[in-house]
């Protein structure tokens, strides 16, 4: 089942277009990645499947129900993590957790029991200090339980790495990818490591229209071929090596790049014939920072 849909929409300000045809889905139980340049506008995109926008032209669904700008009864299956996300500082993340349990009208003994699962989710269990004394780190986890309290079909993070130092960024993606055994998470971002590290499907936003789409494997397959590293160990051999292929790409005194990698049997050839110490022969798949510069250099 498609827990998201965009078909054909459109949105400008003014003369300006942000987006242009745009058309995507997201399947039910997957991390999505939403990739593009900043101000390539993806925030324009999640504030519209939000109803915080109204489209100029096209449809959105959440759960098969068509979004309405303004009150939209599709947001009863959102939950929303902004790149910022702001807290009142004077509450622990327990108490946090009960104010947001209680304005939704939830039993005070679900309260209890959601707000631990998710403090013990989050790694904030046995944080006891107030808000206000919060890294940028701990503030990003702790938006991620109150976007999942609901119990959400949809949870929706906008940039939600971009400034957190590694250590941060990798528990709030290892928390993502935990969420997405109760929800789909829709992951904006334009750190393409990231995608590589927690998404299922992703999609790529250029110049208001979706450049790519699909899995993975899927967008890594678009690339012609896949390049093969070669090292050796003397530099004597480097420079044999590109006297009698001068199509490998010098890497460096004792590195190559081939990118036909049919002609890699010859070079084998070559190497074993003269018995040339090796330290690495490498497949390279494409990586989605390539494949992006290629999308965006068209």
């Amino acid at each position: 089942m498609e827990m998201l849909t965009l078909s054909h929409v459109a949105r400008s300000f003014g003369e300006k277009q942000v987006l242009r045809d745009v058309t995507f889905s997201v399947p039910e139980h997957t991390v999505f990645g939403f990739v593009g340049q900043n101000g390539a506008g993806k925030t324009t995109a999640m504030k519209m499947i939000l109803g915080l926008l109204a489209a100029d032209g096209g449809e959105i669904t959440v759960s098969g129900m068509p979004v309405c700008y303004g009150n939209t009864p599709t947001n009863r299956f959102v939950g929303y993590l902004p790149d910022v996300p702001e807290f009142y500082p004077f509450m622990t993340p327990a108490e946090y957790l009960r104010f947001c349990g209680e304005i939704s009208g939830m039993p005070a003994r679900e309260i209890k029991s959601r707000s631990e699962e998710l403090l013990r989710l989050v790694g904030l269990e046995k944080e006891a200090r107030r808000i206000k004394g919060f890294s940028r780190g701990m503030k990003q986890r702790l938006g991620v339980a109150q976007a999942l309290f609901c119990r959400p079909k949809l949870l929706i993070c906008d940039e939600p790495t971009s400034a957190l130092d590694p250590a941060g960024r990798k528990e709030l993606l290892d928390i993502l990818t935990a969420a997405k055994e109760e929800t789909t998470v829709l992951f904006s971002t334009h750190i393409l490591s990231d995608v590589e590290h927690i998404c299922d499907e992703m999609a790529f936003l250029h110049e208001g229209k979706i450049a790519l789409e699909g899995s993975l494997d899927e967008i890594r397959k678009l690339r012609k071929a896949s390049e093969v590293a070669v090292e050796v160990e003397r530099e004597e051999d480097a420079r044999t090596l590109g006297q009698a292929f001068p199509f490998l790409i010098i890497d460096g005194k004792r590195s190559f790049r081939l990118e036909e990698a049919g002609r890699l049997p010859e070079i084998l050839h070559f190497i074993a014939d003269r018995k040339c110490p090796v330290i690495r022969i490498e497949r390279q798949e494409a990586a989605l920072e390539d494949l992006f510069m290629e999308v965006v250099g068209k």
